[in-house]
Formats: C-alpha cells, sequence, structure tokens
C-alpha cells in the first residue's frame, strides 16, 4: 500500500494514524490538497480539496473502471455544477458528492484495512472517464 499526498513525501504501508493525518491536512487552498491511496494490484482512492469541501474518487483496476462517491444528503449551498477549486485544478461537482475530511479518512480507513466502504457511500461512474 502506498499513500501520496501533494507536496509531502510517499509513504510505503502507512499506517492509520498517518492517513488520518495527512487527510486531516488537507485543504482546497493550501499546500496539500490532493492525495491518494494504492495497493498492490493498482486500484486506489483518491481525495480532492479538505476540511468540509472534499470530492472522492475510487478506481478499480481489475476493472478499468473510476467511480465517484455520492451520498443521499445533497449540500443545498452547492448545487449542481459549483466547481472544487483545488491544486491540480478545478472539478465540477454535483450537490451529493461534497464530503468533509472525516468521511474521506472513514473510506481511505476501509480501503486500508480491505474493508467495505461506509454503507453512506454510493459510487457512480466518475465523469469523463
Amino acid at each position: 500500500m502506498k499513500f501520496e499526498a501533494e507536496g509531502k513525501p510517499e509513504i510505503q504501508k502507512p499506517t492509520e494514524s498517518q492517513v488520518k493525518k495527512a487527510i486531516g491536512s488537507l485543504r482546497s487552498y493550501g499546500p496539500s490538497s490532493y492525495a491518494s491511496l494504492t495497493n498492490e494490484d493498482g486500484s486506489y482512492v483518491q481525495v480532492a480539496g479538505g476540511g468540509v469541501t472534499c470530492m472522492i474518487e475510487w478506481y478499480e483496476a481489475i476493472n478499468k473502471k473510476r467511480f465517484r462517491a455520492s451520498h443521499d444528503n445533497p449540500n443545498p449551498t452547492r448545487p449542481d455544477g459549483t466547481v472544487l477549486s483545488f491544486g491540480a485544478g478545478n472539478i465540477p461537482m454535483r450537490s451529493d458528492e461534497w464530503f468533509m475530511a472525516t468521511q474521506v479518512t472513514d473510506v481511505f480507513i476501509a480501503f486500508l484495512n480491505g474493508g467495505a466502504f461506509p454503507k453512506y457511500i454510493a459510487w457512480r461512474d466518475a465523469p469523463g472517464f
């Protein structure tokens, strides 16, 4: 397993505490605004943004499919089309794709441990892939 975050050294075989700390330090407008966790088969989860403005994606290497996380509580202050700006660019989002860093941590820890993703996460095909 390999953890990478913008502007930080790569971590081979990360611990839960290292992942939690790194996800908690991400900021949309900051020196570290995205991160990924990749397993041995090339599958990964990634996050863009930070704090209360996060987007989560999952790539399943065996099927070569990328998915975007969503949930059943759309954000009324961020309607469909609101743009997430972060260090690697701008991503238009749907109102049900905005997550908090604590939720991102739940997804990353589940992936790190080879467990099921949290039940409140739904996955749809990622746009443009």
